[in-house]
């Protein structure tokens, strides 16, 4: 089990490379994440959702994903609670306080999961999620330590040196954990370094003198990894547009974005820029194209738009001849009306004027659409691929001249004068031939010869690699089959001089 000490150290992407890494080897690999916090979600094959990290790291080993893989997943909605997902499922919704006491009930649910995946493989790679340092969460915890004694499983932590304050991270973990944690930590890693590597042989030494714990290696900083999912929506806080490119498009960063991986191919063509606007900027006025995200509240987060003036700044935009999309929560958002008869994101009975800008309209529903499906691009004739994942139904007039076709069923809507789309599908931009096509109706371009998916799977090989030439891959697998915190002697830590 990969532990972390912190949120952000690098967790999701060292378990995909090791998926990756191990599954080369010829060894049956299955990620797996106890419970995970994040609005960026996948579909699985049986109708279920997980985390996209968590997704990601099956494809690192050749799977499809699985709800077992993250049996709790839980969506945020607000500063103090969350939608519950429970092997893939739904749960409700619970604010933080009643969340804790719920862990209990939930902790057997993880571990027949765990059961699962781990009687089908030779190895279960597991994250972690914060930190175990955060004892004050220790009790009734399932997602690091608490997850960790249960299933009997080695820890290795990680800490992320880019941020600074690396041996103090590693040493003041190790001094507020009970010690029959800390036992259960077999090693720990040093992630995201950069520059000579051998600069920090006496860090290591403080460090393990402090904590009786070896080193398994000094990850160098993989630049690589912008081209791959991100898990959370702290990424987007190190997302900048890049001056000097043809297109230009505008996504507002709404408070509960979702999804927002949506955006990674268009990311990677070289000729376009992708500007999360955060809140408090003005959308851009030279932008050819506003997208609107995904969200996990729609009614939320369109009040937020507006209280950024963001309706303003898109009728403006439209005035000038740009064009916008919506995808998922933005479709809904640009209809004429949003409703929520049941309560399903607040007060039983609300109802919001949506932009107005496509003539629909929303009702919220709770049952969740989750599915994978094809079809193709009606504009463009282009063949598309992704998932739906939302809760609403949406109708109107709007719906007459369709976004898409999905196996002969008419998705989405377009404005009367084309200049305003929405659908339900994400993952849409990852099909090249709809990319292109889409983004040659902004503006004439020809065809950067980006293929993502296999940019996506040369950059998980090149993951492996550099983690094969910079950790202890065979002593993480020699941790990996030892079972019970028996099997770990108490660190007898020394001070440093």
């Amino acid at each position: 089990m990969l532990q972390g000490t912190g949120s952000d150290v690098g967790k999701s992407l060292l378990v995909a490379g090791l998926c990756r890494a191990f599954t080369r080897r010829g060894l049956a690999v299955r990620p797996f994440k106890p419970q995970n916090m994040s609005n960026n979600a996948a579909v699985t094959a049986d109708g279920g959702e997980i985390g996209r990290a968590q997704a990601l790291q099956a494809r690192a080993c050749g799977l499809a994903p699985a709800t077992d893989m993250n049996p709790v997943l839980l969506k945020p909605q607000s500063e103090v609670g969350a939608q519950v997902v429970v092997q893939g499922k739904v749960r409700g919704n619970a604010k933080a306080r009643a969340y804790q006491a719920m862990k209990g009930e939930l902790l057997p649910r993880v571990l027949e999961s765990f059961a699962r995946l781990e009687a089908a493989a030779d190895l279960v790679i597991v994250e972690g999620a914060g930190s175990p340092a955060e004892v004050n969460l220790r009790a009734g915890d399932i997602a690091n330590m608490g997850f960790a004694e249960a299933a009997e499983v080695p820890v290795l932590l990680v800490a992320d040196i880019d941020r600074g304050g690396v041996i103090a991270s590693l040493v003041g973990s190790h001094a507020v954990m009970e010690a029959v944690d800390a036992r259960r930590v077999a090693g720990y890693v040093i992630n995201k370094f950069r520059g000579d590597v051998s600069l920090f042989d006496e860090g290591l030494g403080i460090i393990s003198g402090h904590t009786g714990w070896p080193a398994l290696g000094v990850v160098p900083f993989f630049a690589e990894a912008r081209n791959l999912p991100a898990e959370d929506a702290v990424a987007l806080d190190n997302t900048e547009a890049v001056s000097g490119r043809a297109i230009k498009i505008a996504v507002p960063r709404l408070a509960r974005i979702a999804n927002f991986d949506d955006f990674d191919p268009l990311i990677a063509e070289p000729d376009v820029a992708v500007d999360f606007v955060a809140p408090g900027r003005a959308l851009p006025g030279d932008a050819d194209l506003v997208i609107l995200p995904g969200s996990k509240a729609t009614l939320a987060d369109l009040a937020f738009f507006r209280a950024q003036g963001w309706d303003l700044d898109l009728a403006a935009h439209l005035r000038r001849g740009g064009r916008v999309l919506g995808l998922c929560a933005g479709y809904q958002m640009l209809g004429r009306r949003l409703a929520d008869p049941d309560g399903i994101e607040g007060p039983k009975g609300a109802v919001a004027e949506g932009l107005g800008l496509l003539e629909v309209e929303t009702r919220l529903t709770g049952e969740k659409t989750l599915e994978a499906v094809d079809g193709r691009h009606l504009e463009s004739g282009t063949p598309v691929h992704g998932y739906e994942m939302h809760v609403g139904v949406t109708t109107g007039e709007g719906t007459a001249r369709p976004f898409l076709d999905l196996a002969g069923r008419p998705e989405g809507a377009v404005s009367a004068d084309g200049k305003v789309a929405g659908c339900y599908l994400h993952g849409i931009f990852a099909d090249d031939a709809f990319r292109q096509a889409f983004l040659a109706a902004l503006s004439e371009r020809d065809h950067s010869g980006l293929a993502y998916e296999a940019m996506v799977e040369a950059t998980l090989d090149a993951l492996a690699a550099h983690l094969e030439a910079h950790l202890d891959l065979e002593g993480i697998l020699e941790i990996a089959r030892r079972r019970g915190v028996e099997q770990f002697p108490l660190p007898r830590p020394r001070r440093a001089p």
